[in-house]
């Protein structure tokens, strides 16, 4: 409004706007408003093509990722997550998901071992993850050959019960793996065997069997220790039939009275079972044991010179030092780290291999292995 002489009279309501306008530039809810106009309008630009992923909280994305680890079949199901994007890599290196994964998550090979492996491993086993505990420390043990380490990582895996750990660990007692002679604890090898067989490892209830029909490190008592024997066999045979959808009951069943002392032939099966009169394919090897046949493969298939591995196909087990192993009785060419790998290999391939020998025994091993009758025991 202005006077006569063009002058105009002052706004009393502009300091007010100033004030609301300043109010609202300050409002953090202002800016929020603001943001979402613009990423709206930014998506209807675009085409109404909007990223919902930004949107996804963070539990939800973990609970998603602890999922998929979970059923990993190989590492790479969980190493193309983490190299997708910045956020999966963050919420992918999350402990609660590398607590998860599964065992085939660390299948590694031995030929693709390096440092990034090793750490891969390590960040998952500092998780709590008792494969990847487990795996590293028989890597670190056997391969690295870093004794200590690689113990207490197993030992860390079987403190949370689990029995592939603690009969490994068992087997290192029995032999006195990474020191003398004189370091095998063969009560304490029985007591941990006792608990993995507890917890339905077929290996060791495999073991623990032939330790109470030998008295070996415990009380003798071979009715009991035949029980377990039987059992380990039960056991075997359930796990194959829940695993292997496609093998038919008239595969698998093919009763003989004297199961024992025929010899299948073919690719798909062996006389594993022959107390049952079942023939079912061998087992899986542990991917940690799989790495180590790889690893000494590799190697010319000695861990050093005067050394010897495990005989058994699926152990893969090197000896530590000299003449740590025991031989076969018979035929002294081949040897074992455990009377369930001998007895295992016995029926699966050394009973028609193992031809006797006047004398074998010229280099001064004392331990050997009474090959023909442990495994008859159980056969």
């Amino acid at each position: 409004m202005r006077t006569r002489r063009g002058f105009c009279y002052p706004d009393v309501d502009a300091p007010r706007q100033i004030m609301n306008t300043e109010k609202r530039r300050c409002d953090p809810r202002n800016e929020l408003d603001s943001a979402t106009r613009k990423r709206h309008r930014t998506a209807s630009s675009a085409g109404d093509k909007t990223d919902y992923f930004d949107s996804l909280p963070d539990d939800l994305g973990i609970l998603i990722l602890s999922k998929l680890s979970s059923s990993a079949e190989r590492p790479s199901d969980i190493l193309n997550v983490l190299s997708t994007c910045k956020r999966l890599y963050g919420l992918g290196l999350n402990s609660l998901v590398l607590s998860k994964a599964s065992r085939k998550a660390f299948a590694v090979r031995a030929k693709s071992w390096s440092d990034s492996a090793h750490r891969f491993l390590k960040i998952c086993a500092e998780s709590g993850n008792v494969e990847a505990s487990y795996t590293l420390g028989m890597i670190r043990f056997y391969c690295l050959q870093n004794r200590g380490s690689g113990a207490s990582l197993m030992a860390k895996a079987a403190i949370n019960s689990y029995a592939p750990a603690l009969y490994s660990l068992a087997v290192i007692q029995f032999n006195g793996s990474g020191g003398s002679k004189s370091d095998k604890d063969l009560r304490a090898g029985v007591a941990l065997c006792a608990r993995a067989a507890f917890l339905g490892h077929v290996d060791a209830l495999r073991e623990f069997g032939h330790c109470l029909q030998d008295g070996y490190g415990v009380r003798q008592n071979i009715a009991e220790g035949r029980r377990f024997l039987v059992q380990a066999n039960a056991r075997e045979l359930a796990a194959v039939i829940s695993s292997s959808s496609s093998l038919s009951p008239s595969t698998l069943i093919s009763w003989s009275p004297h199961g024992h002392h025929r010899r299948v032939t073919g690719t798909g099966s062996c006389p594993l079972l022959s107390d049952f009169g079942c023939n079912v394919p061998a087992p899986e090897a542990h991917p940690a044991n799989r790495f180590l046949s790889e690893w000494f493969a590799e190697r010319g298939g000695a861990p050093g010179a005067g050394l010897r591995m495990c005989s058994h196909e699926g152990c893969g087990r090197p000896e530590t030092r000299k003449h740590e192993f025991r031989r076969c009785s018979v035929c002294g060419v081949v040897n074992y780290c455990s009377r369930a790998c001998q007895a295992l290999d016995w029926k699966l391939r050394h009973k028609v291999e193992c031809v006797a020998v006047d004398r074998w025994n010229e280099d001064g091993d004392d331990d050997v292995a009474d090959g023909v009758n442990d495994a008859m025991d159980e056969s």
